[in-house]
């Protein structure tokens, strides 16, 4: 079963989060700080972490950032701040998935399965390796690299390339990619597909890798 790192130093709420993981047959780890989550990331195998922004030391997005250099384990945030543009800059800055307190544990519990099922999909694809061009994919580590350099993505973003390498040429709508990716409806005015599309031109070698196609979507050339 995934092990899923619990970051969070509210006692009520670490301890409401750890139950319903254990109760789902969830392994999961505990810690109160970020450089306490920072340690046990280095030491553990971990599918999946759930990170409070109010810890003490190194706080939610400071950890957020630093992780990124090296990992692209799915993070879901969970803060009391609910402000579209925090939620923004966290999803620019490598998070996955966003909830606010107060939470509802079976919606949780539903994007947390949703988050795990896109690592699943990669690790189980037969193939070890996609390459394209200078882009090469590493489906077992997921590691990325373009032009001979490691991409650091977010779940998301990694997502997204894949669906562009599985298809080169093809033209992708906002809808195609959010409901291929993120599992949910699209709703027409989201801006989310565009803004992870930016973090991820701005991330390959080569930006005009993805192309935009006026008035229908995006294609990968």
């Amino acid at each position: 079963m995934a092990t899923i790192l619990i970051m969070e130093d509210d006692q009520d709420i670490h301890s409401l989060l750890k139950e319903s993981l254990d109760l789902r047959g969830f392994d999961t780890l505990s810690a109160y700080s970020g450089t306490e989550g920072k340690l046990l990331l280095e030491h553990n195998q971990v599918d999946l972490i759930l990170l409070d922004l109010m810890l003490p030391g190194m706080n939610g997005e400071e950890f957020l950032l630093d992780i990124r250099h090296s990992s692209s384990i799915p993070v879901i945030v969970i803060t009391a701040k609910n402000d579209q543009n925090l939620k923004v800059e966290l999803l620019t800055n490598g998070a996955d998935d966003y909830i606010t307190k107060p939470f509802d544990v079976k919606e949780l519990l539903a994007r947390i399965d949703i988050q795990l099922r896109h690592v699943t999909k990669s690790s189980i694809n037969k193939k070890q390796e996609i390459h394209y061009k200078d882009i090469s994919v590493n489906l077992d580590t997921r590691e990325v690299k373009s032009n001979n350099q490691t991409l650091h993505l977010t779940g998301r973003e990694y997502e997204i390339l894949l669906l562009f390498l599985e298809n080169p040429q093809k033209v992708y709508s906002r809808a195609n990619i959010y409901e291929s990716v993120w599992k949910e409806p699209f709703f027409q005015n989201d801006q989310t597909v565009n803004m992870h599309i930016s973090n991820l031109r701005n991330k390959l070698a080569n930006p005009n890798y993805i192309k935009t196609v006026w008035g229908i979507g995006f294609k990968f050339d």
